[in-house]
């Protein structure tokens, strides 16, 4: 699999740098780790650290900024960050408010970041955390907890970071940031594999005609495989699993996110939300904001996943709070 790097062990701690080198105005790191910190971040405030493994750029470092989260603790291509780098990223933001931790929900994740809370808490550092379970073709929704968290991660660290630069106390921003998640769901499909850098092989096959409905970022098993069908095909049969798992309705209001795995074009992805805009539309769904990119990637996975937030006044409020870090922004553009 052809990569662009120097030596495949490198590459994290090398993008980061690059990174770093970059946007040095904005951005520093948390010494002796791959971590980065914001520089302009608000004081006084609970602090948000986000995380998880490389690879799936922009998220998560691509997500900390003005607005958004204070600090990113970045593990290796797709394994989890170890307690002792996330503990020493919490420390660096913490303002005294307490840090709110938000990833997805892996098995590594939750076992390093439980148990750098612990480490937190030796340092008196008062914590909270979110676990981000919003692909619903991972798991029945009587099992929600073991459902992985994808694209979802990026509408939850944004009603957060908002939250937390609101000045509300760390038990509000965790009710809130609560609150999104548990009115967010992804599903997406697969078109071909992505790679590991360093590695020969792609991370799962898919034949030349192939697809795989409901595939995990890393190549986990979805819920069904066919053959390859027109975008329109694609998007009935996954919008039917969204508006069935969130019982959506004429009174709801949502944010749409239409998110390539890594190598979907924006031709293509405009043309899924060209599809998807036609069942909203239809069914009379307000569409409060929509944005179509790839945030939450997989290398050079093909695909696409579709996420819906259900909006409330109160998340509303948060959602359009304005924002900015180099890969993400929001703000009016009139």
């Amino acid at each position: 699999m052809k990569k662009i790097l120097n030596r495949s062990g490198d590459i994290v701690t090398q993008s980061i740098q690059g990174f770093l080198a970059a946007y040095d105005k904005y951005f520093e790191a948390v010494p002796e780790t791959n971590c980065i910190v914001y520089k302009n971040r608000r004081k006084g405030k609970v602090s948000l650290v986000i995380g998880g493994g490389s690879g799936h750029e922009p998220l998560f470092s691509g997500f900390v900024g003005k607005g958004l989260a204070d600090a990113s603790a970045n593990g290796n291509i797709f394994a989890s960050p170890n307690p002792q780098v996330i503990t020493e990223t919490a420390k660096a933001v913490d303002e005294g408010k307490g840090v709110l931790f938000i990833y997805g929900n892996y098995e590594g994740d939750n076992l390093n970041f439980d148990m750098a809370e612990e480490m937190c808490g030796f340092e008196d550092i008062k914590t909270a955390h979110v676990r981000v379970w919003d692909d619903c073709a991972s798991a029945p929704k009587e099992r929600i907890e073991d459902r992985r968290g994808i694209a979802g991660d990026i509408y939850v660290i944004k009603v957060a970071g908002a939250a937390c630069d609101a000045g509300l106390s760390l038990e509000e921003v965790l009710r809130v940031t609560e609150k999104a998640r548990d009115n967010i769901n992804t599903i997406g499909l697969a078109t071909s594999p992505g790679s590991i850098p360093g590695l020969n092989k792609p991370t799962f096959e898919l034949g030349e005609d192939e697809i795989e409905f409901g595939m995990g970022m890393h190549g986990e098993p979805g819920i069904e495989r066919t053959t390859m069908k027109p975008v329109d095909e694609l998007v009935d049969r996954m919008y039917d699993e969204l508006k069935r798992e969130m019982s959506l309705n004429s009174d709801d209001e949502v944010a749409v996110l239409v998110n390539g795995l890594g190598s979907t074009t924006l031709v293509e992805l405009n043309t899924v939300y060209y599809e998807l805009d036609k069942h909203l539309k239809s069914e009379g769904i307000k569409v409060h904001d929509a944005e179509i990119k790839s945030w939450c990637t997989c290398q050079e996975m093909g695909g696409f996943s579709i996420t819906i937030l259900r909006l409330d006044e109160e998340l509303k409020k948060y959602y359009d709070a304005s924002c900015c870090s180099p890969y993400y922004a929001r703000e009016a553009l009139i």
